[in-house]
């Protein structure tokens, strides 16, 4: 098997879609040292980040003033 190494700048969108297609294609391509995160954006916050989101939502929608203890 011929093979080549290739970087991708996945912080712009065309080079997660190219990521995404190579995922696509397991028996073909390899990828090594890959964050979960990195596949999934939405998931790369951190515990305090999104519990500090939600108290924000729910002070907004009940105009309250709720601190939580995260």
């Amino acid at each position: 098997m011929q093979s080549i190494n290739v970087q991708i700048d996945i912080s712009s969108p065309t080079g997660r879609r190219l990521l995404q297609e190579v995922i696509k294609h397991p028996k073909i391509a390899r990828i090594e040292q890959i964050d979960p995160r990195i596949l999934n954006p939405a998931t790369s916050k951190s515990h305090n980040e999104i519990w500090k989101e939600m108290e924000e939502k729910l002070n907004k929608f009940y105009n309250s003033d709720l601190k939580l203890d995260y």
